[in-house]
């Protein structure tokens, strides 16, 4: 049976965790490491798939700004999405 390395990363600003996973992904499919499960939290984030639009957002963009709730365009798929502590 194959080894899981389960890996506590704490609270990471989304972005940052995207170029982990994304990092993650490369050394695997190179044979570098093993299987991982990487285990965070964001700050608040609404995370803009490609099929979300604008009118999908609940609040004017300024308001999630206003709140300290990061707006990031995310290259996968779904709409809207919340991410947030805990």
């Amino acid at each position: 049976m194959a080894e899981l390395s389960v890996e506590w990363l704490g609270r990471v600003p989304y972005r940052e965790a995207l170029a982990r996973q994304e990092a993650a992904r490369v050394a695997r499919l190179r044979g570098d490491c093993g299987d991982r499960l990487l285990l965070l939290e964001h700050p608040p984030v609404v995370t803009l798939g490609r099929a979300s639009h604008a009118e999908h957002l609940k609040l004017a963009e300024p308001e999630y700004a206003r709140r300290g709730i990061e707006l990031f365009e995310a290259a996968r798929g779904g709409d809207v999405t919340y991410h947030a502590p805990g």
